[in-house]
Parts: structure tokens; sequence; C-alpha cells
């Protein structure tokens, strides 16, 4: 059953790593926004 753990640890990197794509694209959006109402 080791393998069980191990993709669903892959799993959760991958999907750490989606989320953190996500949000810097989210947050630089953000300070565009802010800039551009300055």
């Amino acid at each position: 059953m080791w393998y069980f753990t191990w993709i669903l640890g892959l799993l959760l990197a991958c999907a750490f790593g989606v989320i953190n794509a996500l949000w810097l694209e989210h947050t630089e959006n953000m300070d565009r926004k802010i800039d551009e109402n300055k």
C-alpha cells in the first residue's frame, strides 16, 4: 500500500503547485489594478 501514499503525496504536491500559480497570477492582477488606480 506504499504506492497509494506516494501517489496521494504526488497529487497533493501538484495541487499545491497549481494553487500557488493561480494565487501568484491573482496577486499580480491585483497589483496592476492598484497601480492603474493611482
